[in-house]
């Protein structure tokens, strides 16, 4: 099902090939922003009374499923929507592919053992789980799978044959587990979230213990939000796992095999994706089978297109531009199309990211100077059309935890010089561009091709950098092709996005034991002993006060060290058609899974 409110796999995702504000990972309806209330609420849910440590002191034990309650008794079911990307994603496999995109249509597929409620995110629903309990110290969590809940069937990609649906147990947990702890599967990125796992032990098929060294604020979360993988599915006959042969067994991995709502059906490279309902979808028993019987997801590059594609109503959903959402969505075309326009503060940020192995950006003197080269107000005005607010930091910027007492480095190109001036750069030459001992102050910025914010807002940034005497080239390239640059620390500077959980948890963007991994999310080598000391105490600790003022704190050094140019927060704007039922914004967005057609729009899909 396409709930995609997965702390782990949200926090870990670029935001694939809409950077800069066209839409989030195809899935802006499914953004949130944190208030006090929810944090308060989330750190009750985590407080416990003292107690031996082997006694469970936490039981859930809810049968029906999460958010059954939003969903229409009456929803008519069958039609489609279809929705489009901007790219097409490397392959299908989410714990090996770093686009977003991949864990979007995992996701249609799967289920997590629980999932957060659309009204009341701070409380976790069940969903595989049946039930669990929770140990004293923190440390263990108890898990009761619900019973009859199948592997759909599928054709295997070798043999030619059809493997018959096979129930979901606990060791497709466990599975899950081994294979991004495995050294040889490239799953960097999701295995920073598991490196204090201590193990899961199977009880029986339907019951496990989730066992963590240390009790972490966020357990809670990577336990719950943890979906299963299908150990027979990737396998061998004999039982053995490769991990190298998971990472390049590209049949496999053009291919999904889940548990969830839909199933995966068909991909035509750079066209489109196609998903049908589940129709043995363990959720129709609980209220929660999604009414809509085909999603499909087309691949539409340019935003133009997409919104042409809108309004002639070959796609029922679409992000906006903010050009189109203020000027283009007035038109009467606009109109006559019964389009619906719903938009909310999304809870991504963007940046300018220095690679920090490059001696260029090492003087942390230098990358606040670039910082006030960036006219983000005037980005913000003439770009967004004021549909983004400024971020300085890696927070939500209406959660508890950010600091809004920071006040944003200005752009002030005279104060950028002087700082520069005090880093050793000086136009010696009168060339117009600064050097230091014997180097210009030349670096490449990586561009999204065909990307329509970018293509408008790195002209001017580089126009403001050659006012201080800074020569920034911008280098596009194709998306699949940045990915690999990024992965591999071929870059000087990026520029991409984040999408920011409810609870921060800033391990895998900015703790030094990341920086040097390649294909982690630190990226851009960030190491900082003291930012290291802050992000270790905020994960063991559990009072929302202090969790507060170290998150606030880590900020306020990260606003110091600029290791990133925090950008902005841009408003998430999409468009839906009007003839699609149960329409219904959230805390987290407005969820498609309880959208409907009436019968009139039913065709033979």
């Amino acid at each position: 099902m396409a709930k995609i409110y997965l702390n782990i796999i949200l926090t870990l995702l670029f935001i694939a090939v809409i950077v800069m504000g066209i839409a989030v990972v195809n899935s802006n309806d499914r953004m949130y922003f944190a208030s006090r209330e929810v944090m308060k609420a989330l750190e009750n849910i985590e407080k416990r009374p003292a107690g031996a440590a082997v006694n469970p002191i936490v039981t859930q034990k809810i049968i029906k499923a999460a958010n059954a309650e939003f969903f229409a008794p009456d929803a008519v079911q069958g039609g489609s929507l279809i929705r489009p990307v901007s790219a097409d994603t490397g392959n299908l496999n989410y714990l090996i592919n770093n686009d977003a995109y991949a864990s979007e249509f995992y996701s249609l597929c799967n289920s997590p053992l629980a999932e957060r409620n659309y009204a009341k995110p701070e409380i976790f629903q069940p969903m595989l789980a049946e039930s669990w309990k929770i140990s004293s110290d923190r440390k263990t969590y108890y898990i009761k799978l619900r019973p009859q809940i199948f592997w759909q069937s599928y054709i295997d990609p070798d043999s030619g044959k059809e493997v018959a649906q096979k129930p979901v147990t606990a060791r497709d947990f466990k599975f899950f587990v081994d294979v991004v702890r495995n050294k040889d599967v490239n799953a960097s990125a999701l295995r920073v979230y598991y490196k204090d796992l201590d193990d899961i032990e199977v009880i029986d098929d339907l019951e496990m213990a989730v066992r963590w060294k240390t009790a972490k604020y966020g357990n809670l979360s990577s336990t719950l939000t943890m979906m299963p993988l299908p150990e027979h599915f990737y396998c061998s006959a004999d039982g053995s796992f490769d991990g190298k042969k998971f990472n390049n067994d590209h049949k496999r991995n053009r291919m999904i095999v889940g548990c969830g709502a839909y199933r995966f059906v068909r991909w035509d490279k750079n066209s489109r994706l196609i998903f049908e309902r589940n129709e043995n979808y363990w959720g129709r028993n609980y209220g929660i089978m999604p009414p809509l019987k085909k999603l499909v997801y087309e691949f539409i590059q340019h935003p133009n297109t997409r919104f042409q594609a809108l309004l002639a109503g070959k796609i029922g959903q679409s992000p906006l531009t903010p050009e189109q959402w203020t000027r283009k969505s007035q038109s009467e075309e606009f109109k006559k199309a019964n389009l619906r326009k719903y938009r909310y503060l999304s809870s991504s940020y963007f940046y300018i990211g220095y690679n920090l192995k490059k001696p260029l950006f090492q003087d942390k003197k230098v990358r606040q100077a670039l910082t006030m080269l960036v006219d983000r107000d005037r980005i913000i005005r003439d770009i967004y059309n004021n549909e983004a607010q400024t971020v300085i930091g890696p927070f939500a910027p209406n959660s508890a935890y950010y600091d809004n007492s920071i006040k944003p480095w200005p752009c002030d190109v005279e104060k950028a010089k002087k700082f520069l001036a005090e880093a050793g750069w000086k136009d010696t030459d009168n060339d117009g561009i600064l050097e230091k001992d014997g180097k210009k102050f030349v670096f490449s910025i990586l561009a999204v091709a065909s990307h329509p914010i970018q293509e408008k807002m790195l002209p001017l940034i580089k126009e403001n950098m050659a006012k201080a005497g800074v020569d920034m080239k911008i280098q596009t390239i194709e998306w699949s092709v940045y990915l690999q640059r990024l992965m591999s620390r071929d870059f000087e500077v990026c520029t991409l996005g984040w999408t920011s959980p409810i609870d921060p948890e800033p391990y895998q963007l900015w703790h030094s034991s990341q920086a040097d991994i390649q294909g982690s999310s630190n990226h851009i080598g960030f190491k900082n002993k003291k930012a290291d000391e802050l992000i270790e105490k905020l994960q063991v600790t559990f009072d929302m006060d202090e969790r507060i003022r170290l998150a606030r704190e880590f900020q306020q050094l990260i606003h110091e060290e600029q290791p990133y140019t925090f950008l902005f927060a841009p408003y998430a704007l999409n468009a839906l058609s009007e003839r699609y039922c149960n329409f219904r914004q959230f805390p987290l967005g407005a969820p498609s899974e309880i959208w409907y057609l009436p019968q009139q729009f039913i065709t033979g899909d």
